[in-house]
Formats: C-alpha cells, sequence, structure tokens
C-alpha cells in the first residue's frame, strides 16, 4: 500500500445551509505538494435501501432531484438521525417513502459519489419481507412508489429518467446477492414478530 500523504493545512473555505467545503495543502511521500478541495459531510451518514417486494420486485420511488431541476427514478434514500442505528434509519425511510416497513433487513456495503472530492458516502441496505406500514416524512410533495422487475434490470439503467449511480450500483449488488455470487460482511437483522406459545 501507498503511503498516505501528510495533511500540512486545513481550512474551510466556504459553507452552506447544506455544504462545508475545505481546502487541504498535502505532502506526497515523494516530496509533491498540492492542494485539493473537497466537499465535507456532515451529521452521521446516509442510507440507500433496496426493498425487495418478492425475490424478483424492487421498489423504486419517483421524486424531483433538484441538482437535475427533473423527476428521476431511484431507490429511497435519507439521511440518518443523531443516535439512530444504521438500520433503524433505513427502515424509518421505507415507511416514509415506500408505506412499508421490514422485518429483516441486511447492511450491504458503504459505497462513495466521487471519493476525489467528496467525502460523503452511503450505506446500501437491502430490506425485505416487506409489510404496509407508512410513517409521515419530510418530503414536499407525495413520492410515487413503482415497482420494477430485476430480471428487467438492463432495460431499467437504460432508461432516461434512471440516472443515479448510487441506485444503479446497489441495484446490480442486489441481484448479485439474489443469485449467491455477493456475500454481505454483516449479519442479517431479523425484526419478525415472534407468536406466543398458548397451551392449553
Amino acid at each position: 500500500m501507498p503511503t498516505k500523504p501528510s495533511i500540512l493545512k486545513r481550512a474551510t473555505v466556504a459553507r452552506s445551509r447544506l455544504f462545508r467545503a475545505d481546502e487541504i495543502h498535502l505532502r506526497f511521500s515523494n516530496g509533491e505538494e498540492r492542494t485539493y478541495e473537497k466537499l465535507c459531510s456532515g451529521g452521521p451518514g446516509a442510507v440507500l435501501i433496496v426493498p425487495l417486494l418478492d425475490e424478483n420486485t424492487v421498489l423504486l420511488v419517483r421524486e424531483y432531484a433538484a441538482g437535475l431541476e427533473d423527476y428521476h427514478l431511484a431507490l429511497p434514500k435519507g439521511a440518518i438521525d443523531q443516535g439512530e442505528d444504521l438500520l433503524a434509519a433505513a427502515n424509518r425511510e421505507l415507511k416514509e417513502e415506500v408505506g412499508y416497513g421490514a422485518h429483516k433487513l441486511q447492511f450491504l456495503k458503504r459505497i462513495n459519489l466521487s471519493p476525489a472530492y467528496m467525502e460523503h458516502g452511503i450505506n446500501v441496505v437491502i430490506a425485505w419481507d416487506l409489510y404496509p406500514e407508512r410513517l409521515v416524512g419530510d418530503e414536499p410533495e407525495p413520492i410515487e412508489v413503482v415497482p420494477y422487475p430485476l430480471s428487467d434490470l438492463m432495460q431499467l439503467i437504460a432508461r432516461a429518467d434512471v440516472c443515479e449511480g448510487r441506485s444503479i450500483a446497489a441495484l446490480f449488488m442486489v441481484r448479485e446477492w439474489l443469485a449467491g455470487n455477493y456475500q454481505a460482511t454483516e449479519p442479517v437483522l431479523d425484526l419478525t414478530p415472534t407468536r406466543e406459545f398458548k397451551h392449553d
């Protein structure tokens, strides 16, 4: 493994309600020095959920994306609240955006959008054994939920309104997970209610 560069100086150069940009002056192991800028993450992180209605049906959401200035189709996602467990956050966001809760949740992988200049990453969580339950979220308008067959994944990613890289990567990972080609390192969280044994 290469030796990490030394951080000589770090300063915040811009800040908004949502973002902070830092300038970092680095010295590499060969003596070269460079200054980089990066967007810094705030808060405990975020989750991206792959809700499986059955082994071949994923639930997507259509919502407005300010960055695109248009609607797009993607997987549900949201921020982890302070002090909230990652899988609890995934189940909460699922209930808020999709109207389902999950009895079973599995952390799959943390992925980064653009590691060269962004700290921000998102935790991919698979959710299955779904049941109807809706929580009130902070969305400005109702979100359309779109069931889609995973067997038609290539047709899905060819659509113009499917353009978010994190969702596309997560869908391929889950397809391989379902086929037994991708192993998760964390255990499954099983929230299936237990039935009380009654003896007459």
